[in-house]
């Protein structure tokens, strides 16, 4: 079973992922360090982890599984569910894999070295409607690629 795992402070897409679960079955990981409020349905679930950093990011890694799905606009968190074989993708639609994590934390690192040197960076831009298109499309496509890759893992294991 798939299950799909959501870094939820400050996520936008929360309800898409919701909607979107729902329609194929699947358990919903709602990950955060502060209560809130979700859908009472038997397949979403509030974890609520302490505010220790990087607690939420932590607990994600550990309870997931090869094939199970992330949402995260954290970076190195993506970097490390990629890492144990996790589809990643941002509340934007953007899809991670091996290399684009790899461009993607290489960006972060330099835009960080620049502000460390007194750099004026602009922080990411407004989320838009057509960012909330991309990514419930894009969620659409990780799913079926991972339900695809489920049930050729289930026929191979008969």
């Amino acid at each position: 079973m798939i299950n799909i795992y959501v870094d939820a402070d400050g996520c936008p897409v929360k309800n898409e992922v919701f909607r979107v679960a729902q329609r194929y079955g699947l358990k919903v990981y709602v990950v955060a360090d502060t209560g809130m409020r979700i859908p009472e349905h038997e397949l979403f679930e509030l974890i609520i982890v302490n505010d220790r950093f990087d607690a939420a990011d932590d607990w994600i890694v550990e309870h997931l599984k090869e094939n199970d799905i992330a949402v995260s606009a954290d970076i190195p968190l993506a970097a490390r569910c990629i890492a144990k074989g996790a589809r990643t993708l941002d509340p934007r639609g953007r899809v991670f894999n091996n290399e684009s994590v790899s461009h993607a934390l290489a960006a972060r690192d330099f835009m960080a070295h620049l502000r460390d040197m007194g750099n004026v960076t602009a922080g990411p831009p407004p989320f838009e409607k057509r960012d909330r298109s991309r990514f419930l499309r894009n969620l659409d496509e990780v799913i079926l690629a991972a339900l695809k890759t489920e049930g050729q893992a289930v026929r191979n294991n008969r």
